[in-house]
C-alpha cells in the first residue's frame, strides 16, 4: 500500500529510502557539516558568485573600457542634452494637455505704478506649463524692480500664480541738482517712481539731504502744528537743517541736539503762539537761546 506523506506527493514504499542502508561517502558529508575538511563545493550558477578576476590583464581591460564610455558620453554630449530637452518638451505638452497652464497671475501688495514693472520683470505668458516654471527665478526677478523690496512667489495648481510684494516705504521726495527723486527709508532713490505722483511726501532739498532725513522726519512727526506748515526742508554744509514754511518764514535748527531746539521751539509755540506770528526767521542754532527776527507784516508785541 503506497505510503502518504504530509504535503508532499505520494511515494510508493518501494521507494522509501531504506533506514539501515547508508552511503558510502557518508562518514566525508558529515565531517564536513561539522566544520572538519574542506568547504562543500556551490555547483550550478552560483559558483562563480563572489570571483572576482583581479589578474593585470582583466584591470586594464576594465580601464580601457571606461576610457571608451567616458569618450562616447563626451562625443555624445551635445546629443545627450538634446534628448534630455526634447523629453522636457514632451513632459510641458504633456502636463499643458492635463490642465496645469498658466492661466492667471495674480500680484498683490504692489502700487498701481509699480505693476507695470513687475509684470514685465515677469515675462510670462498665458499658456506656459506652470509646473516647469522656477520660482527662485520668478521671485529674483521682481525683486531686482527698484520699488521691490521683498517678493514671494507661490504656485496655485491647476493654473494660477501669486506673486505677493512688499514695496520700499516712500519717505519724501529728494531734490538736488535740479532732479527730483522718491527716496525711501534708507535715503535710496526709487528707480522708476515719479516725484510728481507724491505730493503729500515731504520735500528735502540739498545734497545729503537723502541720507540724513530718515532723522529728522520723525521728529517733525511728533510736531503736527508745525510739521503742517513746512514747506521744504533744507540741508546746509550736509550738517544742519533749515526749515522753510509756506509762508516764507525760516526756523534754523542746529548741527547737533535738534530735538532739545524743537522742544524749545515748540514751548515759546504754546506760550506765545509763535508760529501765528508771521516772524522772519527763528534761529535755533544756540543752545538754550532762541533769536527771533519779526517779519515786515507782524503785528507789534
Amino acid at each position: 500500500m503506497p505510503a502518504v506523506v504530509r504535503g508532499g506527493r505520494r511515494q510508493s514504499s518501494a521507494s522509501a529510502p531504506q533506514r539501515g542502508a547508508a552511503s558510502p561517502k557518508r562518514g566525508g558529508q558529515a565531517k564536513s557539516a561539522r566544520g572538519g575538511g574542506n568547504a562543500p563545493v556551490v555547483g550550478g550558477k552560483f559558483a562563480a558568485v563572489g570571483k572576482l578576476d583581479l589578474s593585470p590583464r582583466a584591470v586594464v581591460i576594465s580601464i580601457l573600457a571606461g576610457i571608451v564610455v567616458l569618450g562616447a558620453v563626451l562625443a555624445t554630449g551635445a546629443r545627450a542634452e538634446r534628448i534630455g530637452a526634447s523629453l522636457g518638451h514632451g513632459m510641458d505638452s504633456m502636463t499643458a494637455g492635463m490642465g496645469l497652464s498658466l492661466r492667471r497671475v495674480h500680484i498683490t501688495g504692489a502700487s498701481a505704478e509699480a505693476t507695470p514693472a513687475i509684470q514685465q520683470a515677469l515675462n510670462l505668458q498665458a499658456g506656459q506649463p506652470i509646473t516647469s516654471l522656477d520660482l527662485d527665478a520668478l521671485r529674483g526677478r521682481v525683486q531686482s524692480v527698484g520699488w521691490v523690496k521683498e517678493a514671494r512667489v507661490v504656485r496655485l495648481l491647476p493654473d494660477t500664480l501669486i506673486v505677493e510684494v512688499k514695496e520700499h516705504d516712500r519717505l519724501a521726495v529728494w531734490q538736488t541738482g535740479g532732479r527730483t527723486f522718491v527716496i525711501d527709508a534708507n535715503g535710496k532713490a526709487i528707480p522708476g517712481a515719479d516725484a510728481g505722483r507724491y505730493p503729500q511726501l515731504p520735500l528735502v532739498v540739498g545734497k545729503g539731504a537723502d541720507t540724513a532725513a530718515a532723522d529728522l522726519l520723525p521728529l517733525l512727526a511728533q510736531r503736527p502744528r508745525l510739521a503742517g506748515r513746512i514747506d521744504a526742508m533744507v540741508r546746509v554744509d550736509e550738517r544742519r537743517w533749515d526749515l522753510r514754511l509756506k509762508d516764507g518764514s525760516l526756523i534754523q535748527l542746529p548741527a547737533v541736539d535738534q530735538d532739545s531746539a524743537l522742544i524749545r521751539l515748540d514751548a515759546l509755540d504754546q506760550r506765545d503762539r509763535l508760529l501765528d506770528l508771521g516772524f522772519a526767521r527763528v534761529d535755533l542754532r544756540t543752545p538754550d537761546t532762541i533769536a527771533v527776527r519779526p517779519g515786515s507784516g507782524a503785528a507789534p508785541a
